[in-house]
């Protein structure tokens, strides 16, 4: 199994973010699009605050020292799901709930989204509707209306077909669609996730499905995923920019 723990990445003297990488790259791909963690440090860093980062491969194991040490984390996705209850899931959920209880800024995507959501009670399963692919558009929920101005919704690439079907008692919704009721979730000011992938550029986003098309993705599915995302364009600078935002208020 590829690591990429211990990678340390200094882009400022501002806050000190862990990544905590959950999965990787396929193999037939990392070497062109970098790892989930690469993705995520690379989409923080299109916005206009200055952070450090260091990676953690929690998947081997790999976790901190001294939480202490960091000023925030981001929780990245992961081929493997919640259910499986794998070794290091139990220890990153007591990660998320210590870092919480210590007034920690979180961000999550997709299995990160997934795991938080569960460490706090909340329930994840497999969606009956099927795999969610390609570009997918999230309405603002009621309350949160406002954090684009006068735009009302955004459009991210998605993977996944678990997805968190009750939410924790502790979060809001944020973000949803009529395929996924809780795509983006907000705990008080402290922790902000979504299901789909901000970090997912398109030409990632259409080789992941190429590569996974016919084997862990159906076909008709695939298809229809690689359809939607013809010339189109993701708000993922307006995600990024939410994450920043959020766990700056924090430095």
């Amino acid at each position: 199994m590829p690591s990429q723990a211990g990678l340390f990445f200094v882009v400022g003297n501002n806050m000190k973010i862990g990544v905590l990488a959950a999965g990787i790259t396929p193999d037939e791909l990392i070497d062109q699009h970098g790892s989930y963690a690469d993705m995520i440090i690379n989409l923080l860093n299109t916005t206009d605050e200055a952070f450090e980062f260091e990676v953690f491969d929690v998947r081997l194991d790999d976790f901190p020292s001294d939480l202490a040490q960091f000023d925030g984390w981001a929780i990245s996705g992961s081929r493997n799901n919640v259910s499986e209850n794998l070794p290091w899931m139990p220890k990153l959920k007591t990660l998320i709930l210590d870092a919480h209880a210590a007034k920690q800024p979180i961000v999550g995507i997709c299995f990160g989204h997934q795991i938080i959501a569960d460490a706090f009670g909340g329930k994840v399963d497999r969606y009956e509707g099927g795999w969610g692919l390609g570009l997918h558009t999230y309405d603002l929920a009621s309350g949160y209306e406002n954090i684009l101005g006068d735009q009302k919704q955004f459009s991210i690439n998605a993977v996944h077909q678990d997805q968190v079907i009750k939410k924790p008692d502790n979060s809001e919704v944020l973000a949803t669609s009529s395929f996924c009721k809780n795509a983006g979730l907000i705990y008080g000011d402290l922790i902000m996730t979504f299901q789909a992938h901000p970090e997912f550029k398109m030409d990632f986003e259409k080789d992941l499905i190429k590569v996974r098309a016919g084997d862990a993705f159906p076909m008709e599915e695939s298809h229809a995923a690689l359809a939607s995302l013809e010339g189109q364009n993701t708000d993922s600078q307006s995600v990024a920019n939410w994450f920043a935002q959020f766990l700056v208020k924090h430095k």
